[in-house]
């Protein structure tokens, strides 16, 4: 052990010696050219393209829908007030394509892949009522007259919609309107029942939901 320390100390010597002897007077003021440090920079921009990827899989977690909407063109400050307006329930990011596709690769969400092209904005809709939650955008839009910066495409229960379809998710019914349609099936006729259940699966859930409810409280009268 003592050896091997020994022999450390004394290869450093010869080493610190020549470099104090070979410098040269007229440059002896300059500093001596060490190796570079290594470049972080990489790491960071890593690191922060690894934090992006995990805040949109965190939106993901109780996500509804997913929503490409054209962001070039707007200003921070546009940027800022559309969020201002928009509800609790509703998150809005601006995330390179990439790094969003890294996120939803391999997912449901993966229907999205049409819209990863240009600059997108990223709407989280984390609520089952859909409307509701898009229509602030829609007012912000038409109030700024931002025609351009319209929906590029959107994914709800696994399905892709263009922009040309968009007015089926704006024009859903809402959780109340659910229900009272399909409560008054499942106390109607079964020819009426069958064509109700023909709807999008979350209704029928939403029904189903409610209909227990109405039970339990019934049962609880």
């Amino acid at each position: 052990m003592e050896a091997g320390l020994l022999s450390f100390s004394s290869s450093l010597s010869p080493l610190c010696h020549s470099r104090t002897s070979t410098l040269n007077p007229r440059t002896s003021s300059k500093s001596p050219n060490y190796p570079r440090l290594p470049v972080i920079r990489s790491a960071v921009s890593r690191t922060k393209k690894e934090e992006t990827v995990e805040t949109v899989k965190t939106h993901l977690e109780n996500c509804h829908l997913l929503a490409a909407i054209n962001y070039k063109g707007l200003t921070v400050k546009q940027f800022q007030d559309l969020r201002r307006t928009l509800p609790e329930t509703t998150k809005l990011i601006v995330a390179k394509n990439t790094l969003v596709f890294k996120a939803i690769e391999g997912t449901k969400w993966e229907a999205l892949k049409p819209c990863m092209k240009g600059m997108n904005a990223w709407l989280f809709v984390q609520t089952d009522e859909i409307p509701s939650a898009i229509k602030p955008y829609r007012s912000f839009q038409k109030e700024r007259k931002l025609d351009d910066n319209d929906f590029a495409g959107a994914v709800f229960e696994g399905k892709f919609y263009a922009p040309d379809n968009f007015k089926a998710l704006e024009t859903m019914p809402t959780r109340a309107e659910v229900y009272a349609k399909m409560l008054g099936a499942l106390q109607s006729p079964a020819i009426n029942l069958v064509s109700t259940l023909q709807a999008p699966a979350i209704e029928v859930i939403m029904v189903l939901k409610a209909y227990v409810k109405k039970l339990e409280d019934e049962s609880n009268a």
